[in-house]
């Protein structure tokens, strides 16, 4: 028997944003990213990438102000199109984790696809202020938050190492490890589970 395509579009528009996205759980990695803040579509590649989803995602923001309204608007359509292209879960793994390492950095992710929105998110207090020119790294949690509360999921995203002692650890390996986790992370708990036979991964028969 086939399965109903896990898909998802999603449109949200603000006065500061406009922001498209097309999401297929189910797709081969493809990712046509376009936000204007150049680091963040390369991260948001990484989610399709090593997800294994099929993203496309393009904003118009107001970056003349700063990046603020358009990583956190996009972070939050991106989690909802998880949350539509998901359903009723049926099915799916619900857990995954990952660990990534990116040279020196290690980042580990663990999602639960609950239905309760929950984050936790912990990285070195001491990276550079941007990346790329127009990427706050003070955002990072902040999209993860977004995304977590959007997407209705459990999310922990923690660096476990992040270069010497004593030395600023690298801003760029931190995130883009991140992301990645969070990539594979993901992907496990989205994947279907042969043995479920189609329920609801819960005690509760709901997610």
């Amino acid at each position: 028997m086939s399965r109903a395509a896990r898909t998802a579009r999603i449109e949200r528009v603000t006065k500061e944003t406009k922001v498209s996205v097309e999401l297929d759980l189910d797709g081969t990695g493809v990712g046509e990213i376009s936000t204007g803040v150049g680091f963040y579509d390369h991260m948001l590649n990484q989610i399709a990438k090593h997800g294994g989803f099929d993203l496309r995602v393009h904003t118009v923001g107001d970056l003349e102000i700063d990046a603020h309204h358009t990583v956190e608007d996009t972070a939050l359509a991106l989690g909802a199109a998880f949350a539509e292209a998901l359903g009723d879960k049926a099915g799916v793994t619900r857990y995954g984790h990952a660990q990534v390492p990116l040279d020196e950095v290690l980042a580990s992710a663990v999602v639960d696809l609950s239905g309760r929105p929950y984050v936790v998110h912990d990285e070195p207090a001491n990276i550079a202020p941007h990346i790329g020119g127009n990427y706050p790294t003070s955002l990072t949690r902040h999209i993860w938050e977004s995304f977590g509360h959007s997407a209705r999921v459990t999310l922990h995203v923690s660096i476990l190492r992040a270069g010497r002692h004593g030395a600023q650890p690298d801003a760029h390996h931190i995130v883009e490890a991140q992301f990645k986790a969070v990539a594979r992370a993901l992907r496990q708990a989205c994947a279907i589970d042969p043995r479920n036979a189609g329920a609801v991964p819960s005690t509760k028969g709901a997610l």
